[in-house]
Formats: structure tokens, sequence, C-alpha cells
């Protein structure tokens, strides 16, 4: 509550689990003042964007969305629009926002959100908009309050920032330089979500091999999963992202020995053309990729892979892009986020020669896509009439009338089964394998 008057937000998050995270620690920092939160944007007293820089896309849909809310603030003046996100780290863009977007409110950024409350005080008490970008990070704040979305399963932060400055990425850019949580606030915080309920938690990092960098601790990514793993009354363990040149030995023995680490890696490739994977400063070319993928289904063999793939970058011949499809046939990935690939200003990338044709991108992102779907439908198709582990999370949002969870291998499943399993891990049996999904029923 501010100045008497309890407030109404409404939060819309493009991007990552990253930005989902930070959109749930606004919304815990607004509850902690008293705010209340609204799924209907025309009704909130404060909109709040937090955005996204990784693709053109994203950018489109906050300029589309802010252009929407013209008319809302003339009419309703007291109304507070803020902007925060990787978007807003770019160069420039917090003066392309007040020319285009002048009833734009408040512009933050990824290094201080942490600051919402004190600016949303200062827009109210002095009417005047607050912008304020902190070009470089800081130390890591703790103690933010988080709302979180489920009461089942969390992101738990563990590092921020990326030191790898892949040529199309602007990450480095709008997240800073890598920095690593200390491993006696991250165990802290999973055992606060354990005693309130939760089961599983996702590691989080824009490289979370990374981990431990920079700590006085002797602790790496593979001594910290033993160390969670530890948990009494934790289920299960996930982690996102993981870069392929620092996956090692150790973190793929601790996800091999430790019962609650979940059996799925995200492992982006981004293209299977060495030539491609060099001009995308990725350290590692084709051979080295399989090698470590050979490595892992050799010590962990039900494992569960998906990556991310971009298709289009500068360069990329056809026979760089027939490359891709064959690597991703030989690793048969569960599944797979795929790009076309989207010019980021500032990235050297973007400064590249021989940039590719749209129709060409389009045609071989569709060729990239139907490859993947036939390889999940395959793999799916595995699952038909086994019983699988299932932690249930709650309704199916297509059928109210069945429930969904999802395997340790990701794999969503919408089943048969009683109400009061939600939150619990049950057995399942599957009824019938979708591309992108399993059907069951509980046993």
């Amino acid at each position: 509550m501010l100045n008497n008057k309890t407030l109404s937000y409404y939060i819309e998050t493009w991007g990552c689990q990253m930005n989902e995270e930070d959109s749930e620690k606004l919304s815990g920092m607004l509850k902690n003042i008293g705010c209340i939160r609204t799924e209907v944007k025309e009704q909130a007293d404060i909109i709040i964007f937090n955005t996204c820089a990784v693709r053109e896309n994203a950018e489109l849909k906050v300029f589309g969305n802010l252009g929407a809310l013209k008319k809302l603030k003339e009419e309703r003046p007291d109304l507070i629009i803020a902007l925060c996100g990787c978007m807003m780290q770019q160069k420039d863009m917090s003066e392309t926002i007040i020319k285009k977007y002048p009833f734009v409110d408040i512009i933050f950024g990824t290094h201080n959100s942490y600051k919402f409350p004190e600016y949303l005080n200062r827009v109210r008490q002095e009417g005047k908009s607050v912008i304020e970008i902190f070009d470089k990070e800081e130390g890591i704040v703790e103690g933010i309050p988080v709302d979180r979305k489920s009461d089942i399963k969390a992101f738990v932060t563990i590092m921020y920032g990326c030191n790898n400055f892949c040529t199309y990425c602007v990450v480095p850019y709008v997240r800073g330089r890598e920095r690593s949580r200390k491993p006696v606030e991250i165990i802290r915080e999973i055992k606060s979500l354990v005693a309130l309920g939760y089961k599983e938690i996702t590691l989080l990092g824009q490289n979370v091999n990374s981990y431990g960098k920079g700590l006085e601790e002797d602790v790496d990514f593979a001594k910290l999963l033993r160390m969670v793993n530890e948990i009494e009354g934790l289920e299960r363990i996930r982690f996102m992202t993981s870069h392929p040149k620092d996956l090692s030995l150790d973190v793929i023995y601790a996800i091999r020995d430790c019962e609650k680490i979940c059996n799925q890696i995200h492992l982006p490739v981004q293209s299977g053309s060495s030539a491609i994977l060099k001009k995308m400063n990725r350290s590692y070319d084709r051979e080295q990729y399989l090698e470590l993928v050979r490595t892992i289904k050799r010590e962990i063999p039900d494992v569960a892979l998906t990556t991310d793939i971009i298709v289009g970058f500068p360069g990329e011949t056809e026979e760089d892009f027939e490359d891709t499809l064959n690597l991703v046939k030989e690793v048969e990935y569960d599944s797979a986020f795929t790009f076309i690939y989207s010019r980021r200003k500032y990235t050297p990338a973007d400064k590249m020669e021989e940039q590719i044709d749209d129709k060409v991108k389009h045609d071989r992102f569709n060729r990239l896509i139907e490859v993947v779907n036939e390889i999940s439908a395959k793999i799916n198709k595995s699952y038909q009439d086994k019983v699988v582990k299932v932690l249930v999370e709650g309704k199916s949002k297509n059928d109210e009338t069945k429930l969904m969870g999802r395997t340790t291998t990701g794999k969503l499943v919408n089943f048969v089964g009683p109400e009061d399993s939600i939150g619990n891990v049950i057995d399942v049996k599957i009824t019938k394998a979708l591309t992108f999904s399993l059907n069951g029923e509980a046993i």
C-alpha cells in the first residue's frame, strides 16, 4: 500500500526462465508493500512489461503492446507504466522508448530491478518519470521476496550473466559478466522452499556449468548439484542452461549418481556445422559436441536431450544446414527450440556479410521442424504402455477433467487420476503417445 491506496498491478513477461524469475521477484516486492496482482491489464493501476532482447520479434511485441496502452493512459492519467528487462539494457533503448512513448513512467534494467518499489514511490510522490539503467552489474542482492507462480516447483537462480560472447547474442551486454551466488544462500533458499512443500527445483543460470567462478569457496557446479541432492524432502532437481564447452565429466557423473537429479539435459548446439559454430564463437566443433553426447548417453543411458538450434546464421550454406539436419538425426533430441537467426544490433554477427535471404531461412526452418517433430514423435511412441513416474502439477490446460505433470525426462503427461495426487509423484501408465505430449491414466 502506498499513500493509503491499495494498488493493483499487472506483469507481462517475454523471454527466458531468468526473465520469468525476475517477474516473480517484481511481484514479490509489490505484494510485500501491499499491492495486489490482477490478470486483467485494463484494470491495473501499475502495468509492467518485463522485456527480452534476444530476438527482434520479442522487441516488436513490446512496441505493439506499448502503442496499445496510449489510449488507456489518456483515459487514466494515474496509470503507472513500467518497462524493465534485457531490452532496456540495450544502448539508446530508453531514449527511443521515451521519444516514441513519452507516457511511460518508469524504465529500469536488469541490474537494478530490486529498486523498483523505490522508483514506484518516487513516481507517485513526485509525479515525474524515473529512468535508471545501471551500465554495469553490481553485487548480488539477496533476500528479495518472490511471488512464485507454482507451489510445487520453483526456479532458483544460482548465477547471473555470461562470459561467452557468442557472436549472435546480446546476453553478455544486457545481463553482464558471470557472477555466482554463494552456495550457502542457494541451499538456504531451496531448504525454505522445501519447507513450504515445493517438490521440484530448477537451478537457473545463463551457463550453469560455469557456476563457482569467482567464489571464495571451492565449489563448482558438480559439487553444488551433489549438495542440493542431499536436501531432505526435495524430490527433483533440474537445471538450465548448459554450454557444451563447460559440461564436465564431473557434472555428468553427478547427474548419473544423484537420484534426485532428473535425467534430462538441455544442451544447446545452435548449429551442426563446425564452420558455423566457429563463426558463432561457440568454442567447440561438431565432433566435440557429438563426442560429448556419446559420453552422456554412455553414462546416463535413459537420458533425454533437448537443444537450441539457430537456422540461417550469416554465411550458412546448404551444406552447413545439411550438417545440422544430420546432427539432429544422429543425436535424436527429445525436443528442440528452433529459431530463425535474428539480427541484433551491436553484436558481431549483425555486421557479418552473407546475411541469409528470409525465404531461404524459412525454407530451412520448416525442413528442420519436420525432422525434429518426426524424432520427437518416435521417442514419445517408445513410452506407449509404459509406467512412468509423474510429478503431478495440477489440472490439464487442455481438459480440466484430467491432470497434468511431467516425467523425469521432461515429458508432459495429461492423464486421468485423483485430484489429491496434485503435488505428489505417482505412477502413470501411458495409453497414447502424441508428438508433443503423452496421455495416460494413474495406477
